[in-house]
Order: structure tokens, then C-alpha cells, then sequence
């Protein structure tokens, strides 16, 4: 079902985009690696194509609109066409709001939400034009329950939440182009070394729980783009058993 697409993963060098690469590489598949770190990007792409997949590097900041959309194009240049789009890459160095790290909120906003529309951006042309393609957005639990110091990444995650459905009901009933969220609670990626609030972290510490791990949602991604064509998996929220 899988062989010979192209997939681009945003956030591939490490957490759950380097695990949905790891797990999408066997399937014989053309795999487009996006990130910021081109060391990882590359000893990744060396693992992918050792089995049996093709792999392209695209070191990059998707907060830079036209390095994304020249990416794209470059892609479309290389391989022709972008099957599956996984919007992956996000930032939460959440804060308290009166601790007003404005440039970490700005950052979030920036990567979570532009740098994701910079994508679509980057594959809806060529997906309109076939009528075909699926787009996944990587959400989170924040996208749908609140939590104190977690404010502007809330809002960035609904946002993505509510794009997201927003785009499946405009693109998949006229141009079956599926569109899917996955909403995942707290993983163990790099995600919580972003944070510079200690009070928050160590709020967090003492509520302490076994976290998904990033082959957790990985599986979830391979759910949601291995259905069959009448198939849409809308949405897929997934929480670690002890997390509230």
C-alpha cells in the first residue's frame, strides 16, 4: 500500500518523527527528511535506505517560508509528487504566562502553527491537482484539555486541532485529499528540554507517570495512512494510561 510513495516527515531528527521514519523505511517507500539538525537528518537517511527505502535530506527551519516552499518545489523537482505529508515538527517550552518569555511564545507560534501552513502550503497544489494525498498533523492532548503554564502552546495546538478539521471538510469530500490529527499526551522526546521555566518543571516533576513512547504515536501515523481509500481516519487521540 505504501511502496514507492513519497512521504515527507517535518521533525525527523529525532522523537516521533525519527520513529515514524524508522518504521516507515521498510516498507520500500520514498522518505523526505526535514529538520534543522543535518548530521541526525543524515545518519538517519544512511538507516533508512539500509532497508530498502530511498531517503532525501532537507536540513531546514520550516519557519522560513520560502526555504519550505523551495524545498517543495525541489522535491516535486526530484521525485514528482508528495503522497503523504506528516506535519510533525512543533516546540513546547511552555512558562508560566507571567513569567513573560515572549520570544519562546512567539517561537511556538511560529514553528506549531506558520511553519506547519508553510507546509500544507508546500504539497496542496500538486495533491489538488491529482485529487489525491494525506495530510497528517501532529497535535497533542494540549489541543484539547487545558493546562496551567501550558497557555500559548494550548493555543497552538488547538489551532491544529481545529485546522486540521477544518481541512478535512474542505478538502476530502471534494478533493479526497485526506486530512488527519493525532493528539498525543506527554511522550518522552526532547520536547520538555525546551522548557526555562524551573517553577513549571518543577510542578511537572511532581506529577509523575510513565509516558508514551515515540513508537507509540509512530504506530498511530501508520494507522491512520494504511487505511483503505474510503477510509478517513479523522482523528486519533491517544493518552499514557496514568496521565489525567
Amino acid at each position: 500500500m505504501l511502496k514507492n510513495k513519497v512521504i515527507v516527515i517535518t521533525g525527523a531528527s529525532s522523537g516521533i518523527g525519527e520513529a515514524t521514519a524508522r518504521l516507515l523505511a521498510t516498507h520500500q517507500l520514498r522518505l523526505v527528511l526535514m529538520a534543522r539538525r543535518e548530521s541526525r537528518l543524515n545518519t538517519l537517511a544512511n538507516e533508512v535506505r539500509s532497508k530498502g527505502s530511498e531517503a532525501l535530506v532537507m536540513p531546514l527551519d520550516i519557519t522560513n517560508r520560502k526555504a519550505v516552499l523551495d524545498a517543495f518545489e525541489h522535491i516535486h523537482t526530484t521525485w514528482g509528487q508528495v503522497d503523504i505529508l506528516i506535519n510533525n515538527a512543533g516546540l513546547m517550552p511552555v512558562s508560566y504566562l507571567d513569567k513573560l518569555k515572549i520570544v519562546e511564545w512567539e517561537r511556538m507560534i511560529d514553528v506549531n502553527l506558520k511553519g506547519l501552513l508553510y507546509c500544507i502550503a508546500g504539497v496542496l497544489p500538486g495533491m489538488k491537482a491529482r485529487k489525491s494525498g494525506h495530510i497528517v498533523n501532529i497535535s497533542s492532548a494540549a489541543g484539547k484539555k487545558v493546562w496551567p503554564g501550558f497557555a500559548v502552546y494550548n493555543a497552538t495546538k488547538f489551532g491544529v486541532t481545529a485546522l486540521s478539521e477544518a481541512m478535512r471538510m474542505e478538502l476530502t469530500p471534494s478533493l479526497n485529499i485526506k486530512v488527519s490529527v493525532v493528539e498525543p499526551g506527554a511522550v518522552a522526546t526532547e520536547l520538555r528540554n525546551t522548557i526555562t521555566d524551573q517553577e513549571l518543571l518543577q510542578d511537572m516533576s511532581k506529577r509523575p507517570f510513565t509516558p508514551l513512547q515515540a513508537d507509540d504515536i509512530a504506530n498511530a501515523i501508520f494507522y491512520a495512512i494504511t487505511q483503505p481509500d474510503h477510509v478517513n481516519v479523522a482523528e486519533i487521540f491517544v493518552m499514557p494510561a496514568a496521565q489525567r
